[in-house]
C-alpha cells in the first residue's frame, strides 16, 4: 500500500515533535524580516545569527547538518522539531506552502490537515 502524502524530503531527525507551517525559505541574512511566528523555517544551514529566527518558527528543515549542528542543537534548546540533512529542501519545498514537519521521523511533507 503507497502512503497518501508521500515525503517531500527527508533528513536526520534532529529536534524531535511534529508541527506544521507556511514554508519560508530564507537564503541569506537578507530574508529574515519574511519570517514570521509559525513559520517553518527552510534554509542552507544556521550559524549564530540565524538563532532569533528560532523564536519565531514552528519548525527547522536544513539542507546540511546533523545531529550536533548549529540548527539542531538551537532547535532542541528552543523545543522545536528540527531535520537537518535534508538535501533539496530550499528546491524542493515552495515558499508559503504549508508543510509538516516531523522531528522524531526526519520527514518533511505536504500539511493535507486544512
Amino acid at each position: 500500500m503507497t502512503d497518501p502524502t508521500p515525503d517531500v524530503v527527508t533528513g536526520v531527525p534532529s529536534s524531535p515533535g511534529r508541527a506544521s507551517g507556511p514554508a519560508r525559505v530564507v537564503r541569506s541574512l537578507a530574508d529574515f524580516a519574511r519570517v514570521r511566528p509559525g513559520d517553518v523555517l527552510v534554509c542552507r544551514t544556521t550559524d549564530l545569527a540565524w538563532t532569533p529566527l528560532f523564536r519565531l518558527a514552528a519548525a527547522v528543515v536544513t539542507e546540511t547538518g546533523g545531529l550536533l549542528s548549529h540548527a539542531a542543537i538551537v532547535a532542541r534548546e528552543y523545543r522545536i522539531p528540527a531535520v537537518v540533512g535534508a538535501a533539496g529542501a530550499m528546491t524542493r519545498l515552495v515558499d508559503g506552502a504549508r508543510i509538516a514537519v516531523d522531528g522524531t521521523l526526519g520527514t518533511v511533507a505536504a500539511d493535507e490537515t486544512r
